[in-house]
């Protein structure tokens, strides 16, 4: 801003460039000075990758996969490119107020204690809805499965949920809302069979559900508000290939900035030191 002051003193009022410096309020060397461009080429080339891999990425978790990738460069100097390649995203929406006095949730101490579940709707380019039924594991926020169809009623969920027992084992608990399905005397008996509390959220309060509300926010600005479908078959396979990035690539500020299966590695790691001590 300031050379552009500079040079329209001279130009328009034909003032040295010592004069119109002093002006202005810069040295002559400061005027002169052309930045080594050249410099920031590998940074440029390493963000534009990352945007290319994570275009639904931010500035703050775009700096975190470069720093996971092993570059060196201070945030500073990668926000600074971030803003001059216009990579900064636009602001949203009016959001609601949060709550004044939110409880948060209290964080399972391993895998399978607590299981949140809930479904989303979307549609197809052709206006057909379809719907999605997440699971994550609380633990290490961990996606268990995205099943998608055209309907998913009680049995196909109850499919689902065996499914990711017979390699994860049964959860103690199961959190969810009170849509119909979930308070199907299908679902209720086949959590009695396996000794699974059902936690049904209060009406209305979906923060009491926010591993997998925060879970559900993140793949609709990721998959879902991404693409335009033309076939379910386009939603699953891009969703699979997300859900692999997601426990494995993507890092979580509340895992200490590791991936779901980082910090259950870790976590593992310690159980087994324990034993071991014992």
């Amino acid at each position: 801003m300031r050379r552009e002051l500079v040079d329209y003193a001279r130009q328009q009022h034909g003032a040295s460039l010592r004069l119109a410096c002093r002006a202005v309020g810069i040295s002559d060397s400061v005027y002169r000075y052309q930045p080594d461009t050249k410099k920031d080429e590998p940074v440029i080339q390493a963000l534009q990758k990352a945007v290319e891999r994570y275009p639904a990425y931010g500035f703050s978790k775009l700096f975190k996969i470069l720093r996971r990738w092993g570059h060196p460069w201070n945030h500073k100097r990668i926000y600074r490119l971030y803003c001059e390649l216009n990579l900064n995203k636009r602001r949203r929406g009016k959001k609601r107020l949060p709550t004044r006095s939110p409880e948060p949730l209290a964080v399972p101490a391993t895998l399978n204690q607590s299981w949140s579940i809930d479904f989303m709707s979307d549609s197809l380019f052709c206006g057909r809805r379809f719907r999605t039924f997440n699971v994550v594991d609380d633990f290490n926020r961990e996606a268990l499965a995205i099943e998608i169809d055209l309907s998913l009623p009680s049995l196909r969920v109850i499919r689902v949920l065996e499914r990711i027992v017979a390699w994860r084992g049964y959860p103690k608990q199961l959190r969810m809302d009170n849509g119909p399905e979930f308070i199907s005397a299908t679902l209720a008996e086949w959590a009695e069979e396996h000794n699974i509390k059902l936690e049904f959220i209060k009406p209305g309060t979906p923060t009491q559900n926010s591993y997998v509300e925060r879970f559900n926010r993140t793949y609709r600005d990721e998959i879902l508000n991404m693409y335009a479908f033309k076939t379910l078959n386009e939603v699953r396979e891009l969703t699979e290939n997300w859900i692999r990035e997601y426990n494995e690539e993507r890092p979580h500020d509340s895992l200490n900035d590791l991936t779901p299966w980082e910090y259950l590695a870790i976590h593992k790691q310690g159980e087994n030191s324990n034993l071991g001590c014992h």
